[in-house]
């Protein structure tokens, strides 16, 4: 009676342990395939970024603050020449344009000149009497040997000879201040070795030398001038001396570097802001005037940082980040702490040690790989 009962119970318990195992089975499996679904492979950064990649070495170095000002290039007025008409007349010639190199000596322009004509008449004038004044000197002195003549008629002789020269000489400096040129024609040429940055006159221009509009401006262009605007609130962080590093629209790559040659100590009224000189050397003539500048002034602050470049950094979700480059296959992820910038460079207090390498060139595109 007893084991048909003891029959079914067994069945039912050994019904209830293969359902358990089944299902320990299939939970199993389905744990195994979404860890297999939750791995992902390393991310390795392509060859075609490893042959642009740029990486900075995290260094140790002195802290500076760093005021970004506004500005434009500007001629060095030191190394600036107007020429101004000494002469009226018409233009006959103009031989130059509009950002020429000259060098100095150079013809700009021929100008018919009337007072030309009358500088050339005095010369005549002046020889005339020179020629006529040593005849009768030496006529003199045969009479004066002879006795015929008597010390105040050499006297008197000599004098008219020697103002006869004094005047000739006066005339011939006149003429070469003028051009030295007899032929009524006065020749505009540049003082110096530069570049026609300004021009006033064409042909047939008549000039006069009481108009005050000068013909040409001649500027040499090997160094220049940055005039920059400091607002009243940051003029205590700009002095004569401080070293800048200056970027423009047109070469945004290119650091140009410079230092701090005068403050102006005076407020513009409309602008309410200080005037800063500052003297760039121009070797390869990129800036020209005119050009808009972004000017970073330096200024040493007396202690040392930890220092990567400004294009290393990554900013997302309020944290700063930098990608640690160990090799193409292994690039880590850090948040660092910021102190400060100067502009091109940023200072770390935590995250990074001295020698870490990191990415310094498309940061971004690496960063969202990484995440991704």
């Amino acid at each position: 009676m007893h084991t048909p009962m003891r029959t079914i119970s067994n069945m039912r318990n050994l019904t209830r342990l293969l359902l358990i195992v089944a299902m320990a089975t299939a939970f199993g499996c389905g744990s195994k395939n979404e860890s297999k679904s939750n791995e992902r492979e390393a991310y390795v950064i392509p060859d075609s970024l490893m042959k642009h990649l740029k990486l900075d070495t995290v260094r140790m170095t002195p802290v500076v603050d760093a005021i970004t000002l506004t500005g434009m290039v500007d001629f060095n007025q030191d190394n600036q020449v107007n020429i101004f008409p000494p002469v009226s007349g018409i233009v006959q010639n103009v031989s130059t344009q509009l950002g020429d190199v000259v060098k100095a000596g150079q013809v700009l322009a021929t100008v018919k000149s009337s007072e030309m004509a009358g500088y050339e008449n005095n010369m005549v004038v002046a020889e005339t009497n020179v020629t006529s004044t040593k005849k009768q000197l030496d006529a003199t002195k045969d009479l004066f040997k002879n006795g015929l003549a008597s010390q105040l008629d050499l006297t008197s002789a000599q004098t008219n000879y020697d103002q006869a020269l004094a005047q000739l000489q006066m005339q011939q400096r006149i003429l070469k201040i003028n051009g030295d040129n007899r032929q009524g024609v006065y020749m505009v040429k540049s003082p110096i070795n530069g570049f026609i940055v300004q021009k006033n006159i064409t042909n047939n221009t008549v000039i006069r030398t009481d108009n005050g509009t000068n013909l040409f401006t001649i500027s040499d262009l090997k160094n220049v001038w940055i005039q920059a605007n400091v607002y009243e609130s940051n003029i205590s962080r700009v002095h004569v001396g401080d070293e800048v590093n200056v970027t423009t629209l047109s070469y945004p790559d290119k650091v140009f570097k410079g230092k701090v040659d005068k403050m102006l100590n005076v407020l513009d009224p409309s602008s309410k802001v200080m005037k800063v000189r500052i003297v760039l050397p121009n070797d390869e003539y990129l800036l020209k005037p005119q050009m808009f500048a972004s000017v970073n002034v330096l200024n040493p602050l007396g202690h040392k940082a930890l220092t990567v470049s400004s294009h290393a950094l990554m900013f997302d979700h309020s944290q700063y980040y930098v990608l640690i480059y160990h090799s193409n296959k292994d690039v880590r992820i850090t948040p660092v702490q910021v102190l400060g910038s100067n502009g091109n460079e940023t200072y770390i207090s935590a995250g990074v040690k001295e020698g870490d390498q990191v990415i310094a060139y498309d940061v971004i595109l690496i960063y969202e790989a990484l995440n991704s």
